[in-house]
């Protein structure tokens, strides 16, 4: 078994960020805004901040709960959380606006309704 309240407070944090990564992206309808202005650069790197706050969370979650939790949730692609943190924290000047803006539209949402679950059912 793992510590309950140490995952919660790991899943809260996800939440977090995930919300944040959601108000930071409102204003952005395409993956041009990022790169097309100071203020789009500003937020893709706030947004990048919070996606490797993210995968290093997960990857804390995963571990404390021993590699026993994420998988009854198979909806989301945990090990590409994970990765997506990797890619952006080591070979940040490489990072696709593109990739970004099509995980905050596409995988971002899901997530959020996931970690909602996930909180509601260990509560």
């Amino acid at each position: 078994m793992f510590d309950k309240e140490l995952a919660l407070d790991s899943l809260h944090t996800i939440a977090s960020a995930l919300q944040l990564i959601v108000e930071r992206a409102s204003v952005v309808s395409t993956p041009d805004d990022f790169l097309c202005s100071p203020d789009g650069m500003l937020r893709l790197d706030a947004i990048c901040m919070n996606l490797i706050a993210l995968g290093e969370t997960v990857k804390g979650l995963d571990k404390i709960t021993h590699g026993d939790f994420l998988p009854h949730y198979p909806e989301i692609y945990w090990s590409g959380v994970m990765r997506m943190r990797d890619k952006i924290a080591h070979h940040y000047f490489e990072i696709d606006a593109e990739v970004v803006f099509n995980t905050i539209e596409e995988d971002i949402p899901q997530m959020i309704s996931v970690i909602r679950r996930m909180i509601k059912e260990l509560e």
